[in-house]
């Protein structure tokens, strides 16, 4: 991948870029068999497009209110321009130049850190599948909303593909992207993720994975390994949005979610509803908590956790539970090793990587465990 910004040193994210695709999944591969040990048979790789491949731009504001920067800030807190950027598809890079004009006339003033003045921190833009928008902005206070309710209109005009736009409330000076309170500005409050034939629906402070094409392929993987196990009943810890219980959902199976944002549950919940899959069922909680807590252990346990992974906890009740399959998704290869030495009882047979991030050293990798 060609990237001016890199080129010039503006932005040095993409830390493989100057590695070809071939050799960066290599690598990423190799990584995972030296990590996971010997046993595991290994799927081909899923690759995914080298460019254009991000559903979600999450890009800091700087500079002046009529001259705005949408993108990352220097070390010294400047702001430096990632528009063009080519990991975000061309659709929704063309968003960029009609939300800088909407900057400008609502007079949103770009937070500055060294003084700490302004209003605007952070603009979060996520496109779905059939290039439908949501965009966030993420301000200091709530001074500038009755501006931004004014102006959306003519923001709408430009971009025809928003269907969702909120105010996100960060009060705090830290290093977050956004925080608690969320303002829905639009009649819909969900964006639709369509995947695999389902309609996923994206509330604002939901996780969804970055990579939509590869995201659909971790989830086949998962449906495919799930229905050669064939359980009555399956756990998905950290559910998210609910990806892997609704591809697994099938007849004479209960599937249950469990995911510690009410967002993220409520998301699943309306697409349960619309799709009427049998035996689903979310709830808010954390996923150690309720397994620990439970008086009956399910047939298979998913679980796709934060990059921490499932920690002792989990893991202990994992190996004790008498669950005779996991399918454990990963985003940190070095915590899943952890995790899978603390459950010598569950062996690693299956395994494939996805390329969920190129440009990077960052993957997803879905193991199956059986147990001995």
């Amino acid at each position: 991948m060609i990237c001016p910004h890199y080129d010039a040193q503006r932005c040095r994210s993409c830390t493989l870029i100057e590695l070809d695709d071939d050799q960066q999944l290599a690598g990423k591969q190799r990584q995972c068999v030296e990590l996971l040990g010997p046993g595991i048979d290994w799927l081909p790789p899923v690759r995914s497009a080298p460019s254009g491949f991000r559903n979600k731009a999450k890009l800091a504001v700087a500079g002046t209110v009529d001259h705005p920067t949408l993108g990352i800030l220097d070390p010294g807190g400047a702001g430096v321009d990632l528009r063009t950027c080519p990991l975000y598809p061309a659709s929704m890079q063309a968003a960029f130049d009609p939300l800088a004009r909407f900057i400008t006339r609502a007079r949103l003033e770009p937070y500055n850190l060294a003084t700490r003045r302004g209003e605007l921190k952070n603009l979060l833009v996520t496109q779905s599948p059939d290039g439908e928008l949501m965009v966030r902005f993420v301000l200091r206070s709530t001074e500038a909303l009755s501006r931004i309710r004014k102006h959306l209109p003519s923001l709408r005009d430009e971009l025809p593909a928003l269907v969702v736009a909120t105010v996100n409330v960060l009060p705090e000076h830290k290093a977050v992207l956004e925080g608690e309170r969320e303002i829905v500005l639009t009649d819909t409050d969900t964006l639709r993720m369509r995947l695999n034939g389902l309609n996923l629906h994206l509330r604002p402070q939901s996780f969804f994975q970055t990579n939509t094409e590869v995201a659909a392929a971790l989830y086949r993987t998962g449906r495919d390994w799930v229905a050669e196990a064939n359980p009555r009943t399956v756990w998905d810890l950290y559910c998210g949005v609910g990806g892997f219980a609704l591809h697994v959902a099938a007849p004479d199976r209960e599937v249950t979610g469990i995911e510690l944002s009410a967002e993220a549950i409520a998301s699943a919940e309306q697409t349960a509803a619309d799709s009427g899959l049998p035996g689903l069922r979310f709830a808010a909680g954390d996923a150690t908590d309720y397994a620990l807590s439970a008086p009956h252990a399910p047939d298979l346990v998913i679980v796709n956790p934060p990059r921490r992974g499932i920690g002792p906890r989990l893991a202990a009740w994992l190996e004790g539970s008498g669950v005779q399959n996991v399918l454990y998704s990963s985003c940190n290869a070095v915590s899943l090793a952890t995790d899978l030495a603390a459950m010598g009882s569950l062996r690693p047979v299956r395994g494939q990587l996805l390329d969920m991030f190129p440009q990077t050293g960052h993957y997803e990798v879905a193991v199956l465990l059986r147990r001995i």
